[in-house]
């Protein structure tokens, strides 16, 4: 059997772990609701469970070193998991040395949004660019920068939090108690919000309708939408306006060869992306509007092969020299025993 990776990409709603080649493809996976409020040493045991499930299933595997991706903020250099929001009871968890020590293997940490961006970089929409910006809309706003074939980490890796990115001095607060950030009214939690308040349960909406007369979500408003709607088609043309405003202000920021998009409300891109490039065309600068965006072709397996990639592909271009956390040469493939 090839050379390969454990990887996983622990969310707030589920971990998932995965066995992955160097060329990106994944020989196995296994997942697990994550126990995101009972703290951080219930989720490592959940690691190491489906890490030892994987290994087991695969007795052969040469299993070079484990790729680990995360909500941040956490510090990959350090291999410190800060304190993700998502996460309770996750207060500067030192994952990276817990992990090795258990396993024995190397093992590189990264932001989630980072590997994701990694991953369609060196495997999917961005494969053969130089640099490139992802963003997941989805219940928040993440983003990941490759620039000139490597992450952009900044100070201590917290660099392209891009969805706290002030693009208004209106609307609701975000999470995290500034006004107007891009997540705070661009996320699928933003345009479910605006839904939900511009219909009343009982009203007789389509939009209400499909989600019984509960809250609408984004993915209600994207079906709606699809059917000609005209409430939905409406919202779904003030979503497009906002995150056209965002990837402008990326453009001018990263200046990118390719701007990205993931995430769960990425399953309506055909239906937002006319108004997010006639947005992009009234707002940047000449230059940056020949910039492709484009949607992203790995779903939920792009946090996984890229955290894999961190030690498949380690020292190569897509990975900062400066991630490199031992001391001593890599040694090669190690065949991990189960006993």
């Amino acid at each position: 059997m090839s050379t390969l990776a454990l990887a996983f990409d622990l969310g707030g709603t589920e971990l998932r772990g995965a066995l992955v080649e160097r060329g990106g493809d994944v020989v196995a996976r296994v997942s697990a609701p994550t126990l995101a409020v009972a703290g951080s040493e219930a989720v490592i045991g959940q690691i190491i469970t489906l890490a030892d499930m994987l290994l087991k299933e695969h007795p052969q595997a040469k299993v070079t070193g484990i790729g680990m991706c995360a909500p941040g903020p956490l510090d990959p250099k350090a291999g410190i998991v800060i304190g993700p929001p998502t996460l309770a009871g996750w207060h500067n968890v030192p994952l990276i040395d817990i992990l090795s020590r258990q396993f024995g293997l190397p093992v590189r940490l990264e932001n989630d949004a980072n590997a994701a961006a990694l991953g369609e970089w060196r495997f999917g929409a961005g494969r053969g660019t130089g640099s490139l910006v992802f963003v997941t809309v989805s219940t928040g706003i993440g983003g990941g920068v490759i620039a000139d074939g490597h992450i952009y980490h900044g100070r201590r890796g917290l660099a392209a939090e891009i969805g706290h990115m002030t693009i208004t001095g209106e609307g609701d607060r975000c999470f995290c108690g500034a006004l107007g950030c891009f997540e705070a009214v661009a996320s699928g939690t933003a345009l479910g919000r605006r839904a939900t308040r511009l219909t009343a349960p009982g009203d007789g909406s389509l939009l209400r309708r499909l989600s019984n007369n509960g809250d609408v979500s984004a993915r209600h408003v994207v079906e709606a939408a699809r059917t000609g709607d005209a409430a939905a088609r409406h919202l779904v043309e003030a979503e497009a306006k906002w995150l056209g405003i965002g990837f402008t202000n990326l453009l001018h920021l990263y200046s990118p060869d390719l701007i990205v998009m993931g995430g769960g409300l990425s399953n309506g891109f055909d239906l937002l992306a006319p108004t997010i490039r006639a947005t992009v065309e009234e707002r940047a600068m000449q230059a940056y509007r020949d910039v492709p965006i484009v949607l992203a072709e790995l779903g939920e397996r792009a946090g996984l092969v890229g955290a894999a990639s961190l030690i498949l592909w380690e020292g190569e271009p897509g990975t900062a020299l400066a991630m490199v956390q031992d001391d001593e040469p890599k040694t090669g493939a190690r065949e991990v025993s189960q006993g």
